[in-house]
C-alpha cells in the first residue's frame, strides 16, 4: 500500500492543513445535504409534512446544481 504524506511547515499553514484533513468530513456533510434533497425528491416530505412542488423542484435543482459543482472540480459523492 502506497503512502501520501502532507508536509505542513508552519502556523501560518495550519489553516491549509486543517483542510487536507477536514476533507472526508467536507465529503460526508455534501453527501448528507444530498441524501437529504434526494428523500424531498423521492417522498415528497419536508420537516414531516408534505412539500409543496415548488420544493420539490428546488431540492431537485439544488441537488442537480451540487453535482455539476463537484463535477467541475473532479469530484462526485460515490
Amino acid at each position: 500500500m502506497g503512502k501520501i504524506i502532507l508536509k505542513f511547515d508552519s502556523i501560518e499553514e495550519s489553516e491549509e492543513a486543517r483542510t487536507a484533513l477536514d476533507g472526508p468530513n467536507w465529503k460526508m456533510a455534501m453527501w448528507r445535504l444530498d441524501q437529504d434533497l434526494r428523500s424531498i425528491i423521492k417522498h415528497g416530505q419536508v420537516n414531516n409534512r408534505e412539500a409543496t412542488s415548488e420544493e420539490i423542484e428546488a431540492a431537485d435543482d439544488l441537488r442537480t446544481r451540487i453535482r455539476e459543482i463537484l463535477n467541475d472540480y473532479n469530484l462526485d459523492l460515490e
